[in-house]
This record gives structure tokens, C-alpha cells and sequence, in this order.
């Protein structure tokens, strides 16, 4: 019992502290700068929608504000056979240059999205959900990190723009992800995109696959054709928070199963003799991260047992059970006061649980392919 909860506690502390720690350290050593500059090939900007007739209008009067050579950008939406307004308001924007991809049948973003990059010619296609809220040099900032030959795909930054301009967990968790990206992208390459907001060279786009996540495994075709993937700081997507908790774990959940499809279908990657320090932080940032859950009972179980042999894991249990009381308040009564920090444990829980339940959808054979976008 010793030995489970004190590997236990080693295991949650590496995947969210050790690995970054490491990661650090190597970039003591190792260091692969973007070598970023004015550039300027063709583009195309593909929106998936599904059903967005609410918010289409809005992006896409954003995407006309967006400061790139016209003459060398396609604009184009692709419809997963949507069947509100959205595909009549798309098309009143034709004039507007702005160019509709409807699929017939319903089959999910990615498969929208390779229709969409089948239709194109750009050399560099960029990808965003209707969610998100471009700056106007935008496009201009994420394209500029194609001027160096090691860069097959780029990751924007996010930002959270909550309805009561308070800080969330959520809040300092994505500012944890974006230290993490920092860190990765400068020591060798990322791990994952930005699902709302990142781009990649057309070769990188060949291989499309219409039923895995696009941000995950367009990183990947990336390292399996010997580029890598980094962040830019200054492409940055806003979009809001979900208030409704349901939604906002159901997207979790959807994301999590989605991401182990993946992995599992690119295990080769994790071959140390091939693909190096890639091997080492697919294993940490995805798959140990997914582990966590499998920890955190451990260490809960173990404690339990060990708790009547000594004071100390008395202690210890207490400060567990004082994390999940904290944590099950937030959630089940939102009545404590509304202080980030404190609302933390609840999103580390809340993800938690949901990538625990995404395990057990993942085992009982559920892929998730179709989708609904998030109501933000």
C-alpha cells in the first residue's frame, strides 16, 4: 500500500509538475528558436460549421477583416451538411469572396474540413472553429512561422474571455497549457494544437484522415514527415468559456475519447529509437495526463488502508479529503466565494473524472466522429 500511494503521488506530480520541470531543464541545454519573418505564400482559411447560424454572420465579418494579400488568400466554410440558415447566410457573403464546401451528409469536422482542403490550392491552410475571434494580423502572424523550413504545423494561443471577466480554474489551467506549449515548442516541438485556431503546410494536410481529431493528428503527420509543430505567441483566438458545467465536461469527454483514438492509431510514435525526444513527451504530455485519474485512486485507496497505521497518512488523508470536499463544493453548490484559486481543485477534478469517463466510452468501443459544436 505504501508502494501504490507513494507511486501514486510520483505519477500525478510528474505528468502536471515533473514534465514541465524536465522540459525546462532540457531547455537549459537545447534550444530550437522559430526562425520567423515576413512570408507570404498562398493561404486558405477553412471554417468548420455545423449549425451556426447564430454566430456565422459574426465570424465571418471578422474573417473579412483579417490583413493578408487578397489576391493570395481563399476563404471558404465548410458545412457538415448543416440544416439551419448557416449555409444561406454563407452564401449571401459570396460577393464578399467567402466560399461555401457543403457536405451532403452529416460526417463529422474533420470530414468537412478534407472536403474543404481537397477544394483548395493554398500552400498553407489555417483552420478555425465559428467560435473563435481572429485580430486582424492574425493570419499574417501564425503564416510568418512558415519561413522556417523545420515548421510543419503552428498552434495558436487561447484565450478565455469569461462572461464575468473573473478568472476561472479553467482560466489558470489554459495559462498552465500555453507555459507548457511555450516550453515545448522552444525545446523541440509541440504535442498538441489548438483545435480552434491553428494552421499547417499543405503537405502536411495529404494524408487527412476524416475520422481523427484534426489539431491532434495533423501534429503528428507533421513529426511523422520529419517537421515539427511550435506556438506562436502572437496568434492568439478568443472565444468564451461554456457556463453551462454539463456542456462544458460533455466537451471534455468528447475531446478525451477523440485524442485516445489517436494514440492509439499512432503508437509507432512513441519509438525512442526513431523519433527521439518526441517519443518521451507524447508518453508525458498525452498519455501519462491521461492516466492521472487511475492515480488519483490509487493514492485516495491506498491512503484510506494506510491511514489507521500512522499519523502521518492521517494527515495526509485529510488534505485529500479537504481537496475533494473543496473541489465537490464548487461543483455540486458553486457557493464558495468566487476565488480562482479556490475553483481550481474543481476543474482538476471535473477533468479528471470526465477523462476517466472518456476511458470507459473509449473501452466499451464508442468513437465519437459526428459533432455539435460547443454553445458558447
Amino acid at each position: 500500500m505504501e508502494a501504490l500511494f507513494w507511486l501514486s503521488v510520483w505519477f500525478i506530480g510528474y505528468a502536471y509538475a515533473g514534465y514541465p520541470l524536465c522540459l525546462y531543464t532540457v531547455g537549459l541545454f537545447r534550444s530550437r528558436p522559430v526562425r520567423k519573418s515576413e512570408f507570404r505564400p498562398t493561404v486558405a482559411v477553412i471554417i468548420t460549421a455545423y449549425n451556426e447560424e447564430k454566430r456565422i454572420r459574426e465570424k465571418l465579418e471578422n474573417t473579412l477583416k483579417l490583413e493578408y494579400p487578397r489576391e493570395k488568400l481563399e476563404l471558404i466554410v465548410a458545412s457538415d451538411c448543416s440544416t439551419d440558415a448557416t449555409d444561406d447566410i454563407v452564401r449571401s457573403f459570396a460577393s464578399s469572396g467567402i466560399r461555401l464546401v457543403r457536405s451532403n451528409v452529416k460526417g463529422g469536422k474533420e470530414a468537412a474540413q478534407k472536403l474543404a482542403v481537397e477544394s483548395t490550392i493554398g500552400d498553407v491552410l489555417v483552420f478555425s472553429d465559428t467560435a473563435t475571434i481572429l485580430e486582424p494580423t492574425a493570419i499574417s502572424e501564425i503564416v510568418n512561422n512558415f519561413s522556417d523550413g523545420t515548421v510543419g504545423c503552428v498552434s495558436s494561443v487561447d484565450r478565455f474571455i469569461d462572461t464575468d471577466g473573473v478568472v476561472s480554474g479553467e482560466g489558470a489551467y489554459v495559462r498552465y497549457e500555453m507555459a507548457l506549449r511555450s516550453l515545448e515548442s522552444r525545446v523541440n516541438t509541440l504535442v498538441g494544437l489548438s483545435g480552434s485556431f491553428f494552421s499547417a503546410r499543405r503537405e502536411v494536410c495529404r494524408s487527412w484522415a476524416p475520422d481523427l481529431q484534426s489539431d491532434f493528428n495533423t501534429l503528428l503527420n507533421s513529426i511523422r514527415l520529419g517537421l515539427r509543430g511550435v506556438a506562436d505567441p502572437d496568434s492568439i483566438g478568443y472565444y468564451k468559456n461554456l457556463a453551462d458545467q454539463k456542456k462544458e465536461y460533455e466537451r471534455k469527454v468528447r475531446t478525451v475519447v477523440r485524442g485516445i483514438s489517436v494514440f492509439m492509431r499512432s503508437l509507432p510514435l512513441l519509438n525512442p529509437m526513431r523519433y527521439h525526444l518526441f517519443a518521451w513527451q507524447l508518453l508525458s504530455h498525452k498519455l501519462c495526463r491521461w492516466l492521472v485519474p487511475f492515480a488519483m485512486i490509487g493514492a485516495l485507496v491506498s491512503n484510506l488502508v494506510l491511514a489507521a497505521s500512522s499519523p502521518f497518512y492521517q494527515a495526509t488523508l485529510l488534505v485529500q479529503v479537504l481537496f475533494y470536499v473543496l473541489a465537490c463544493l464548487y461543483l455540486l453548490t458553486q457557493q464558495l466565494p468566487n476565488i480562482g484559486v479556490l475553483r481550481i481543485p474543481s476543474f482538476f477534478v471535473m477533468v479528471n473524472i470526465s477523462i476517466l469517463d472518456a476511458w470507459i466510452r473509449y473501452l466499451r468501443g464508442e468513437r465519437i466522429v459526428s459533432w455539435s459544436p460547443s454553445k458558447r
